[in-house]
């Protein structure tokens, strides 16, 4: 019949075909094992993943207190925790000694970047890494405490923000001198386990010479110390007191708030948090303002500056916190001048 292939022909070309497609089957194999050779050699790298590495973040602070501004700060550059960024705690007491195992933890992890709250906490992560990524807040005087080299060239793997803490103390003792007619003598409770409260103690005697003011240095080294520390400064017949802001007295905020009404001591805090739950008086620099600040470093340096690249950042915002039910319960009558400083008045 016209156009017909042979039977014959037509098994030869089916099993020319089946050979051919075994063929290609093997080769195709031979092809993906020895793909799989190299990668797993090294010779090739392996495949891509499908998402970034979502970055680990270790903060190192002496209590929890300050988490919900890191947060915030994050939060606000879009760096959600538990989806855009992994975040390790830890916390520790007010010694360099007390956060070192604290800071290998996170070193060992390993984490990408430390954020340390306070100087013994920055001290301590620099001397368990300098390879790590390290960003600061709540440091009083980095350069002199041996952290950076200068604020506009901090060098090495430190950055991050300084507090004015120390510096203000001639500005706490003007709005004292203004609540409290004819304030001869001051007392000022700290705790010497943090050198850079040193500072402070520093500055405030500084500022009490040039207003002809008595000054009682009252040092504590624990909570059982405190009563004492009152109770020594009525004996001496202190008209006010001065509470640095350190790991130790956000530790005790609660104690030395009740203890300052107890003893009828007017007292002026560096921390609004501390006005806001009963002291008289607090003034520092804008703690929202240096966690921004702060959040804005870190995402910088996750993106691949170099900390030594970016320059130690100061503030530009206070906050004067005045708690007028405290006045009131100590007698006093918050003076106008007062008043129009304020940026948050606790009624």
């Amino acid at each position: 019949m016209v156009g017909t292939i042979p039977v014959a022909q037509r098994r030869g070309d089916v099993r020319a075909r089946g050979r051919r497609e075994r063929r290609r089957l093997i080769q195709t194999g031979l092809a993906l094992a020895g793909l799989s050779l190299l990668t797993g050699c090294g010779l090739l790298p392996p495949p891509a993943p499908n998402s970034p590495k979502t970055p680990r973040v270790g903060f190192l602070a002496p209590t929890p207190d300050d988490n919900p501004l890191f947060i915030r700060g994050l939060a606000d550059r879009g760096y959600v925790e538990g989806r855009d960024i992994d975040i390790e705690y830890r916390y520790a007491g007010e010694t360099v000694d007390q956060f070192l195992p604290r800071a290998a933890e996170l070193v060992d992890l390993p984490v990408d970047l430390i954020v340390t709250t306070g100087t013994p906490a920055a001290t301590a992560a620099k001397r368990s890494t300098t390879a790590i990524p390290i960003v600061m807040v709540q440091v009083a005087d980095p350069v002199g405490s041996g952290l950076i080299a200068s604020l506009a060239r901090p060098g090495g793997n430190i950055t991050g923000t300084i507090n004015f803490g120390p510096i203000l103390s001639g500005k706490r003792l003007e709005l004292l001198n203004e609540v409290i007619p004819g304030l001869a003598r001051v007392a000022i409770i700290w705790s010497p386990d943090n050198p850079a409260t040193r500072t402070h103690v520093d500055e405030t005697r500084r500022a009490t010479q040039a207003l002809g003011i008595g000054l009682q240095s009252l040092e504590v080294r624990g909570a059982d110390d405190l009563s004492g520390a009152f109770e020594a400064a009525g004996r001496e017949h202190a008209q006010a007191a001065i509470i640095p802001r350190n790991g130790f007295s956000n530790a005790n905020r609660t104690v030395l708030i009740e203890l300052a009404a107890r003893s009828h001591l007017p007292a002026i805090f560096v921390g609004r948090d501390f006005a806001a739950e009963g002291g008289l008086m607090a003034f520092g620099a804008q703690q929202a303002e240096m966690y921004t600040r702060l959040a804005a470093a870190v995402e910088r340096i996750l993106k691949g500056a170099r900390p030594a690249d970016l320059p130690v950042e100061q503030p530009t915002m206070f906050e004067l916190v005045v708690n007028l039910k405290t006045a009131q319960a100590l007698g006093l009558t918050m003076p106008q001048s007062v008043l129009t400083q304020a940026t948050e008045v606790i009624q």
